[in-house]
């Protein structure tokens, strides 16, 4: 199947729009796909965030008290703690494949510290590794000035040696371009054995800068993928530093 099968037949009616109260884009399975060139947001770093915090049904939930004796908790919203290690056992890593237009495929992400690079190929870079769940998570930079020569990039989310929890989680992958609204994809698909996600692809089609929604769960590692989208590289078993390593 090819890469952006279906994409243009028939599908203009997919092609989401910004909101002006929020000045944000939320792909979704109706609405799947945007232009970041229309958007005139084709230039400068593209920050891409991963983000989550555990659901509160798996951290026992909020305490039930008595409305007889509290009648005013009735109106008070539930309080979400943060995703901590002694809650759940839940590493979440923010990853990104890429391949140029003169053929180089590779891929950034946290293991085998595949960092990137920002002012060279592949004009992708990590910021760092995430363990924790902090409020910051993990965030990719795209130089979109080098867009020329960008392929086609698949943003995808794994868990890391541990066991498969995205339905414990509540996770976000935020785009923020340099100009125009940001760009929300929430992996809000229950998927209680899946090891990993493809969450975003970002595509050069003849110039343009085409964003795509994928949330699609496997349930193996990089090279399932691999596999899936036919980025066609060899994988192996890799390890992460220590924390405080680089």
């Amino acid at each position: 199947m090819s890469f952006w099968d279906g994409l243009w037949w028939g599908r203009a009616a997919d092609f989401e729009s910004g909101s002006a109260a929020s000045n944000s884009i939320e792909l979704t399975k109706r609405h799947p796909v945007v232009s970041l060139t229309k958007q005139g947001a084709a230039t400068g770093n593209l920050r891409i965030n991963l983000s989550w915090r555990m659901r509160t049904s798996d951290i026992g939930g909020p305490e039930r008290e008595s409305l007889l004796r509290h009648p005013f908790k009735l109106f008070k919203p539930d309080v979400v703690q943060a995703h901590t290690q002694s809650m759940v056992n839940v590493d979440l890593d923010l990853g990104c494949l890429y391949e140029l237009t003169d053929g180089e495929k590779g891929v950034v992400q946290p293991l085998g510290s595949f960092f990137g690079a920002l002012n060279a190929p592949p004009y992708v870079k990590l910021s760092g590794d995430d363990r924790f769940g902090s409020a910051s998570g993990e965030t990719i930079y795209v130089n979109l000035d080098h867009r020329e020569s960008i392929k086609r990039l698949l943003v995808f989310v794994y868990i890391y040696d541990q066991t498969p929890a995205f339905d414990r989680t509540h996770a976000h992958v935020t785009l923020y371009p340099s100009n125009g609204p940001r760009v929300e994809i929430s992996l809000d698909e229950r998927a209680p054995q899946a090891r990993s996600c493809a969450v975003v692809t970002i595509e050069n089609v003849k110039g343009e800068l085409i964003v795509r929604r994928e949330v699609k769960f496997v349930y193996g590692f990089q090279a399932e993928l691999d596999r899936l989208y036919g980025w066609g590289l060899q994988w192996g078993r890799g390890y992460k530093s220590k924390v405080g390593e680089r």
